[in-house]
Formats: structure tokens, C-alpha cells, sequence
């Protein structure tokens, strides 16, 4: 593996700040014992990469994997590594990663497909040609789906590949897919959930990283008044909302929540619930389910659909409580550390990795999974958090701020990559 050259890097303007010659000074500075100078000028020395990013559709509607990708990829650009993206499909974050990517390439997919092998082998070997000019120091995919097109191109590169294990193992991995995580120099999981998942099946937890989501806590900020959110999404003035943003999918546990609801709404009748997201697939037959299953609880008139939210922070900012009622082993739940950034309560499912993020006096607001009574008496307790404790929501947010910031999670992402790219 060659060596990687250096770059000085100014976390104010997070771009390169010097040449050769400032580099050499800055290793004697080093030498001469200055480390803190430099520090207090906000300085420090990495390494330079050429990450090669695999992701299907690069948008902000398909889910939060999708959202962390992109803010991991733009904080990389920002401390001047260098960034080609592969995408499969258009996606409406692909505008925004032009301003920051050196290279953005469509292939067509990144798996083989058996049942036409001469169609799929051409495509596949067509995709990897487009590459050829692309520099690459390390190949990072997204999740396993794309693990063996992620090892065949870092193979031809002669470069690490590693994956981020964002959702837990499937029930079987198939020959690709296990031969591209096989491939892995390095595993990074969202939660310690799923890292056990992975291990499980036979992947060494040594070389599995957990590093939980991160978001831009200034994109997530707490309102001042619940007022103008509401009356953007025309949602009541007045009374205690609860809401959910996310997929609407049954293993998402929708179903519970609207008849965990209808348990709550029954001693306390201003309540109102506002369901932001939309099916998978677009499936109208769910959502038409969803709809009669709140007429059948008499709770219809104190349930809205807001469909899909290109903005979630207003929805936690017209929110008094968030769930997230999942019935899977969610990854991490993105959902939640934005609500909690927005200086709002959340109760969730005791599933995956939420009671990793849901811990001490916040962790009072875990529930039994698919259980509507538990969901209820959780929602019950969190009903007069306002009054009882006030600093409740200033809590939630320097949780936030304290465990799930970006840039920690960033800083834990690129020293993974570099330990593979220097091992």
C-alpha cells in the first residue's frame, strides 16, 4: 500500500491550508514540542483519502441510512478527503453532492444476477470499467447489500473495502453477499445491537467498529413556539401532539401506535396524533388499512396523515412527544436523537439499538415492543412533562449534543478507514 500524503487541515474552513514546505515545518514544530500551539490553533495533521462511496439512491425520502451517508460523506469532503460517489438511481440529494464530490458515476447495479449471467456479467464489467480512472485509497459501501461489487472493485484497486452495517444480518447472506463481507478489512455498526447480530453469524467482533449515528445538531434546533410548525402543517393549535416520522410499515410498528393512541386518547381526549411519512413502496393499500383501523378506534378525527415531510424537524417542533414504535431489531432509530435534538421527549420500543440511545432518565421512556397498553401508559407518563419537569426538553438536546453529534461520529468513521487503508 503506498503511502498516503498529509494535508494540514483548519477546522474553521475544513480545507487543505497547506504545501510540502508547511508540512515539513509542521513536523518540526512537532519535534520542537509545539503539539499544543498547534492545537490551539485549531489545526491538525491526517492523512489524506480517496474514498470510493457506494450508495443506490442517493435521497433523503428513502430513510435515515440514506441522511447519515450524506452527512458522513460531506463531513469527509469537508476535511479534504476526496469523495467519488457510485449511485445506482437519481435521487434528490444528488445536486447537493455534486458541490462537494469529485466524481459522481451511475452503474447500473451492484449485484450478479444469475437468470440472465451474460446480460449481468456485461453490465457488471461495464460498471467496474467506469471506474478505472478513479483514484481510490479505500472502498466504503453503505450497507451489505452492495458488499459484492464494494470487494470486487477494492480488489481490482488493490485497496481495503469496508462496509457499514447498518441494518442486522439477514437470515441468509447468499454467496455474493457473503463473499464480498467476507472480503471486509473493516466493519463499522451503528449500534452494539447490531455489531452482536453480526458476530453471531460468524464475523469477528475484532474487526467491527460501533459507532452510533451522528447528526448536525444545528439542523435540529428547539422552538421557541409550538405555534407556527403547527400551523404549517395545519395541525391543532392547542393541546398535546404526539407524532411519528418514518416509514409507514408494519414491522415499524405503526399499527400499535395508533391503537396505543386510541388507549390514551380515552382519559385524555385533546390528544392528537400526527403520522409523517409515507408506505413502502407506496403502497395505498396499507395506508387505506392504517386509515380505517383509526375510523374502527374512533380516533379518526384526532389522527392526521401528513404524507412525506421533506423537513422532520418541523414535525418534532409541532410535536409535544415522538414515538418510534418499531417491532424489528431497529438498527439505531436516526428519529430519535433528531427529536431529542429538537428538545422533545421520545418513547420507544426496548427493540435493537434504541436503548443504546434512550439511557438514564431517558430511558423511562422505553416500551414493550407490538404491546398498545405498554405504549399507552408510557404516552400517559410523558403527558405532563411540561409542567412536572420543565428542563426535560433542554435535557434531551445536551444528550444530543453530548453522544450523537456529528462530528464525534465522523471523527470515529474516519479513523476506522484509516486503520484499514494503513493496516
Amino acid at each position: 500500500m503506498a503511502r498516503l500524503p498529509f494535508a494540514v487541515l483548519n477546522r474553521r474552513t475544513c480545507r487543505p491550508q497547506g504545501n510540502k514546505r508547511c508540512l515539513e515545518g509542521s513536523a518540526l514544530a512537532l519535534c520542537a514540542g509545539t503539539l499544543k500551539a498547534i492545537y490551539a490553533r485549531q489545526s491538525i495533521l491526517v492523512p489524506h483519502m480517496n474514498i470510493v462511496v457506494l450508495e443506490n439512491q442517493p435521497s433523503s425520502r428513502r430513510g435515515g441510512q440514506e441522511l447519515s451517508l450524506f452527512d458522513v460523506c460531506q463531513e469527509l469532503a469537508a476535511k479534504g478527503h476526496s469523495i467519488t460517489l457510485l449511485y445506482t438511481s437519481t435521487g434528490n440529494l444528488l445536486e447537493q453532492y455534486a458541490t462537494f464530490c469529485d466524481r459522481l458515476i451511475q452503474v447500473s447495479h451492484y449485484r450478479f444476477d444469475a437468470k440472465r449471467p451474460l446480460r449481468s456479467l456485461g453490465a457488471l464489467l461495464s460498471d467496474l470499467r467506469k471506474t478505472y480512472a478513479v483514484k481510490a485509497d479505500v472502498v466504503y459501501s453503505n450497507q451489505y447489500h452492495d458488499s459484492f461489487f464494494g470487494y470486487l472493485l477494492a480488489c481490482l484497486k488493490r485497496v481495503p473495502f469496508v462496509c457499514h452495517l447498518r441494518l442486522p444480518p439477514p437470515d441468509k447472506l447468499g454467496w455474493q453477499w457473503n463473499l464480498g463481507m467476507q472480503g471486509a478489512k473493516q466493519l463499522i455498526s451503528v449500534s452494539a445491537h447490531t455489531k452482536q447480530a453480526w458476530s453471531q453469524v460468524g464475523f469477528s467482533p475484532e474487526i467491527i467498529d460501533v459507532v452510533h449515528n451522528g447528526i448536525d445538531e444545528t439542523k435540529f434546533l428547539p422552538t421557541e413556539t409550538l405555534l407556527l410548525p403547527r400551523q404549517q402543517l395545519n395541525l391543532p393549535k392547542t393541546g398535546f401532539i404526539v407524532s411519528y416520522v418514518g416509514r409507514l410499515d408494519r414491522h415499524k410498528g405503526t399499527e400499535t401506535l395508533i391503537k396505543g393512541f386510541a388507549e390514551l386518547r380515552k382519559t385524555n381526549p385533546s390528544v392528537h396524533l400526527a403520522i409523517a411519512g409515507k408506505t413502502h413502496n407506496d403502497n395505498a393499500a396499507y395506508l387505506t388499512e392504517l386509515q380505517s383501523l383509526t375510523a374502527h378506534l374512533n380516533v379518526k378525527d384526532a389522527v392526521t396523515f401528513l404524507g412525506h415531510v421533506d423537513s422532520p424537524a418541523q414535525v418534532y417542533q409541532a410535536s409535544d412527544l415522538v414515538v418510534l414504535p418499531s417491532e424489528w431489531p431497529e438498527p439505531f432509530g436516526r428519529t430519535v436523537i433528531e427529536s431529542l435534538s429538537c428538545g422533545v421527549p421520545v418513547v420507544a420500543s426496548r427493540v435493537g439499538g434504541i436503548p443504546e440511545i434512550l439511557t438514564d432518565q431517558l430511558s423511562q421512556g422505553l416500551f414493550e415492543s407490538a404491546n398498545p397498553q405498554s405504549l399507552a401508559q408510557r404516552l400517559q407518563q410523558h403527558i405532563l412533562w411540561r409542567e412536572h419537569t420543565p428542563r426535560l426538553g433542554e435535557e434531551c438536546r445536551r444528550h444530543v449534543v453530548d453522544h450523537f453529534a456529528l462530528h464525534s461520529a465522523l471523527k470515529k468513521i474516519e479513523t476506522t478507514l484509516l486503520k484499514a487503508v494503513s493496516a
